[in-house]
């Protein structure tokens, strides 16, 4: 048995999540995933975690009620959200009732049995079209989709319930969260995917025709988006660093989460072209509404007060990564 505590983590039966339970698992904590397996993979959880799985949702006031009466947890990480930006528009309703109503519920629960530490998992979509580049965590909020918006909200939530009640909380804003756990036996795999570099590897593979770039007339060096990619085991150790520093004593705090280094969509489909030494078919399509040309956070601040130093900041490295895990769940 550990000495270190339970952690409840929602939503990890899913891509970040389940990188998060695997750091949890290898710094020593007890690990109980809940997941309503709407998107996330039970296979993952029983067999490669090894970890208790509890199916259950965020929205069931008296299960998650019994829940913490009947385990003696010391913090949730939460990251039991819908994030398919495109579908938040037209689906909002779902959006807010997930994302906002459900961590409102488990947070309630949180509350009436005294559980007070709180990990978030929040997005650098709250920052809307950026006014200045890299981004900081002081940037003005302008979220431009419901996704965005209820991310936003929870934010405002957590602030007032430390306010009103101590709820300590940290919130990650992520940049693009990818690659794959080096062990090939996690990574992503989202139904249906949106995430350019598995689009990008998927196509390599010949499960899609083609891959779209919306968008080549941006003001960027080839016309494609720019975007900062931050592999998934740097963002979970960000995560367990963010739990030990609330359990430690530290106040509310939000951190960005990316490289700092930003690369185009097109540099993207180069590095997994010479990565896969595959051909991979693009179609250039219109932009989408809502995309900014450049996105590329600052993590100084996690860097400074979290002591947290990303281990996989380059790009082909972020896409072998990937690849392998790809190769294995979908070759």
């Amino acid at each position: 048995m550990s000495d270190k505590p339970t952690i409840l983590v929602t939503g990890g039966a899913g891509y970040i999540g389940s990188h998060v339970v695997l750091a949890l698992k290898n710094s020593g904590y007890e690990v109980i995933v809940l997941d309503n397996l709407s998107y996330g993979h039970r296979e993952i959880v029983k067999d490669v975690l090894k970890v208790e799985l509890i199916v259950g949702d965020t929205c069931d006031r008296p299960f998650l009620d019994q829940l913490f009466a009947s385990r003696n947890i010391a913090a949730v990480m939460h990251f039991a959200a819908y994030i398919a930006v495109g579908e938040s528009v037209q689906q909002p309703a779902k959006y807010y009732h997930n994302n906002v109503v459900g961590t409102l519920t488990l947070l309630e629960a949180m509350l009436s049995a005294q559980v007070k530490k709180f990990v978030f998992s929040s997005t650098c979509a709250i920052y809307g079209m950026p006014q200045e580049i890299p981004m900081t965590e002081s940037h003005p909020h302008n979220p431009l989709s419901p996704y965005a918006s209820s991310k936003d909200m929870v934010e405002r939530i957590l602030g007032d319930l430390d306010s009103a009640f101590g709820l300590k909380s940290v919130a990650f804003r992520y940049f693009n969260a990818s690659g794959a756990d080096p062990s090939g036996l996690l990574g992503e795999d989202h139904q249906p995917e949106t995430h350019l570099i598995p689009l990008a590897l998927l196509t390599a593979l010949g499960k899609r025709s083609s891959l779209s770039i919306f968008g080549t007339d941006y003001p960027t060096k080839d016309g494609t988006a720019v975007r900062d990619y931050i592999h998934v085991n740097d963002l979970a150790s960000a995560h367990v660093l963010g739990l030990e520093y609330l359990l430690a004593g530290g106040e509310s705090e939000v951190f960005n989460l990316g490289n700092g280094n930003g690369f185009t969509v097109k540099e993207v489909i180069e590095t997994a072209r010479a990565v896969t030494q595959r051909d991979i078919p693009v179609q250039e399509s219109d932009r989408r509404p809502g995309d900014a040309p450049i996105l590329i956070g600052s993590s100084a601040k996690a860097r400074q007060i979290l002591n947290w130093n990303p281990q996989f900041a380059d790009l082909s490295v972020i896409v072998a990564h990937a690849w392998q895990w790809h190769q294995r769940r979908h070759g």
